[in-house]
């Protein structure tokens, strides 16, 4: 017989409740409730009453067909087919990850809309495809970071079967599988966690409500909760690897930090499968140790963001000053993030008021996930406005070359790889009314302080601002987008061709640049890159190679004459040196 059991240590009685009868559930040893009964089949409707009164959702439900506030629904994992049985994961060192988020992908909004997709991405040369939060949240569109259920896929999306069979497939074309996840808070609506039990504390905050108790009475049981999910994300739906969203809103005083032993179970894991799984953090701490080993004291997680390259190469292509980009906007940030990781490794910054950061000497590049646009910098946005919409598609190809040719694991978001004309909007679709205001509401307000009219802030709650989100296939018949298309082809094709492009040393980046004319150059071994960002045509340096001949440019009007390299404005160039091996080039700067 199957069981069903729920955490609940507070409680006096708890009874399994589905469509046509009550059963009671027995109470085990450390705040445990269990029922057992020959009725838990595949398919069973069911909520819990918690002391007789008016019945819930399961906090652990594996399917919610009926929404946050519906029944919930027994599922047996054991009854999918998976055909994936000889996969192997990518080295995370190596890949190239795409990041999407379901709703807006394809037209369809749902997993068997991605799949069919997927031979775009193939010839993209993608490795690993990341999917923004896909357990159960309020209505039917959402970024997914509202969620309230961790272990049920959204049934709009497909359900607990359309999610299987798409990770499935995607083992089959060869992708990797990355699923983006969320541990530090739940969303408002269909939260009913705390009705069971202590996960919830008011010792810490965070941005979108009450801390996940990490380190209070009854912790422990809490982080098995979702050490539990992470599991079960690897274990039942095949997934690679996982993005554990905003660490540095996960607020933990204990000897052993949750990321510590989070990490350290998807290692059990690892080696118990068979099967090599990765955890990646989001993180703007700028703290090394949260992807230092364990065994030199750190949290061993496998790979985190590196927003520091974001920001410098944004706040300098665009021009923005405003939050914290008004701690960038130097060339020399650019070379610092290419050289080091962390541009903020300690020293003062203005945005924060504060010393940010600690040294990241020892960190190698292929630890580090670099990129030029994501939903959080896109999305977070007033209107949505991509990279390009802001600096233009040259300016784009040029940041596409930095961080798909830099040290650090490269990550596209949805769009950007063909210069995108639509937006990504941030979108919401509370069912709660006053719910639904107050997030309409708290936007405004929030882009209305920064000098923005009010009739041009997309309203969240508006299904148009959910459908102007999602991607335009047909944009890629047109000139102008394949011709930046083929440009990340021909850069992801590069990348994987050289040796020293894909190497993760930071020690092997050599940065020459001047911030008075301008230009800026990065080699790597024998390939050479250098930019154009001033408005006029510039010769950006001599070349140490008499045999350095063009690889790829962005501009035709690209040309070496005699030895010196001129390009158009906003241009690129990569170049490969025929005689000059990595160790020959030490690293400076001309400033």
């Amino acid at each position: 017989m199957n069981e069903i059991r729920v955490w609940a240590p507070e409680v006096g009685s708890l009874k399994l409740v589905t469509m046509d009868r009550r059963i009671r559930m027995k109470a085990q040893t450390g705040g445990w409730w269990v029922c057992t009964s020959e009725h838990i089949q595949h398919g069973l409707d069911y909520k819990f009453s918690i002391d007789g009164k008016a019945p819930l959702p399961d906090p652990r439900s594996g399917w919610q067909p009926y929404g946050v506030h519906g029944y919930s629904r027994y599922i047996d994992h054991s009854l999918f087919q998976w055909k994936d049985t000889e996969w192997q994961p990518h080295e995370l060192g190596s890949a190239i990850i795409y990041e999407l988020h379901t709703g807006t992908f394809s037209e369809e909004g749902t997993f068997q809309g991605i799949t069919a997709h997927l031979d775009h991405l193939q010839s993209l040369g993608i490795t690993h495809i990341e999917l923004m939060p896909v357990n159960s949240f309020s209505g039917d569109r959402g970024w997914g970071y509202d969620g309230v259920y961790p272990f049920a896929p959204m049934e709009s999306y497909g359900g607990p079967d359309g999610l299987k069979m798409l990770v499935d497939e995607c083992h089959r074309r060869g992708f990797s599988m990355i699923l983006d996840v969320v541990y530090n808070h739940l969303g408002p609506e269909g939260n009913y966690l705390g009705h069971y039990g202590p996960y919830f504390t008011e010792k810490y905050s965070t941005p979108w409500g009450s801390a996940i108790n990490f380190d209070g009475p009854g912790s422990d049981e809490v982080r098995r909760f979702f050490i539990d999910n992470a599991i079960m994300w690897l274990r039942d739906y095949h997934f690679d690897v996982l993005r554990i969203d905003a660490v540095h809103s996960i607020f933990d005083m204990s000897a052993l930090h949750f990321l510590e032993e989070l990490s350290s179970a998807v290692d059990q894991f690892s080696r118990n499968n068979g099967r090599k799984k990765y955890v990646i953090a989001e993180s703007d701490l700028n703290d090394p140790r949260i992807i230092t080993p364990r065994e030199r004291g750190g949290y061993g997680i496998h790979a985190q963001w590196c927003d520091d390259l974001h920001h410098s190469i944004h706040a300098f292509l665009t021009g923005e000053r405003k939050g914290y980009y008004q701690d960038f906007g130097k060339l020399e940030d650019i070379a610092k993030a290419l050289k080091k990781g962390y541009v903020w490794d300690g020293k003062y910054s203005s945005c924060r008021m504060r010393r940010h950061g600690r040294s990241s000497a020892e960190i190698r590049g292929d630890r580090l996930v670099g990129f030029i646009q994501d939903h959080d910098q896109v999305g977070n946005r007033a209107r949505g406005e991509r990279f390009d919409h802001l600096a233009g598609t040259g300016m784009l190809m040029c940041a596409a070359a930095l961080y798909i040719c830099s040290p650090f694991i490269p990550m596209v978001f949805q769009g950007e790889e063909w210069a995108a004309g639509t937006p990504f909007q941030y979108f919401s679709s509370h069912q709660d009314p006053q719910l639904g205001r107050a997030v309409t509401e708290g936007r405004r307000r929030e882009f209305l302080s920064f000098g923005w009219k009010e009739k041009d802030i997309p309203d969240p709650q508006n299904l148009d601002t959910f459908q102007g989100s999602k991607l335009n296939w047909k944009e890629l018949s047109e000139e102008d987008h394949g011709r930046v298309l083929e440009w990340y082809r021909k850069l992801i094709a590069v990348r994987k061709k050289f040796p020293e492009l894909h190497d993760g040393s930071l020690d092997g980046v050599n940065v020459r640049f001047s911030e008075e004319k301008k230009w800026f150059s990065f080699q790597r071994g024998r390939i050479l890159l250098a930019f154009n960002f001033s408005s006029k045509v510039n010769q950006v340096r001599p070349l140490d190679d008499p045999c350095f001949d063009m690889l790829l440019t962005s501009d035709p009007a690209c040309e070496i004459r005699k030895n010196e390299l001129f390009l158009p404005p906003g241009s690129v160039a990569l170049l490969r040196g025929m005689n000059i091996l990595p160790c020959e080039i030490n690293s400076y700067f001309y400033v």
